[in-house]
């Protein structure tokens, strides 16, 4: 099932929240683009893009778009003040010395232990794998957004990733349509359920162990 624009909203303005002040944070293609949106004007970051910019913005008004600026998947992007621009080199540099402290990555499916596959169904043509491997592997906190399920409604949260990973055991939170789940040394707990759902729903449109707290938000 697709998603729509509002719920995709949704889903980018609650990751804004795992934002703080002061972090350096790189948004993968998709959902995670729309967070940029979302920041709180009081929350100073410094967004990173893998084609060579730290300190990239909101997406750029309508007829107000750069021909010069995009992000690295080619989508119009803004620069904040202090932004700075440099080669790929220096860009995958700062993910692979771990200077990173969030990315904000779109998923096929994640595992109970974190494992994360996000970059090819075998069959499908794609562009490559990008950034993603470098990404999940050396961000100090990896973020998915996603669909709970996929337009057949089968889960896309698995005891075992079927696709090919990306990186094993990298995934820290979850944010789908339907809720937040964080991931632990002991598996998935439930953080939050998103209305209209219920804990219930959240359950049986998942395809792992759920550890629900008394208290869900």
């Amino acid at each position: 099932m697709g998603m729509g624009v509002g719920v995709r909203e949704a889903i980018a303005k609650r990751a804004a929240e795992e934002i703080k002040d002061g972090m350096v944070v790189n948004l993968g293609i998709g959902i995670p683009t729309l967070v940029a949106n979302y920041i709180s004007p009081n929350v100073n970051v410094m967004f990173h893009a893998e084609n060579g910019v730290l300190g990239t913005g909101p997406s750029p008004l309508k007829g107000e778009e750069d021909a010069n600026l995009c992000n690295a998947g080619g989508i119009p992007i803004t620069v904040a003040p202090g932004a700075s621009y440099f080669d790929s080199t220096l860009a995958f540099g700062i993910i692979r010395r771990g200077l990173l402290d969030v990315t904000i990555l779109g998923a096929f499916e994640v595992s109970e232990s974190g494992d994360l596959a996000n970059w090819i169904v075998p069959g499908k043509i794609v562009s490559g794998m990008g950034g993603a491997v470098d990404l999940a592997q050396k961000a100090k906190k990896v973020i998915v957004l996603m669909n709970h399920t996929d337009k057949h409604g089968n889960p896309k949260i698995v005891q075992k990733c079927t696709l090919p990973l990306t990186a094993e055991k990298c995934v820290n939170l979850i944010i789908t349509d339907m809720a937040v789940i964080e991931v632990t040394e002991q598996g998935l707990s439930l953080i939050e359920v998103k209305d209209p759902y219920t804990v219930e729903d959240v359950i049986n449109a998942t395809g792992a162990e759920l550890y629900v707290p008394d208290h869900v938000k």
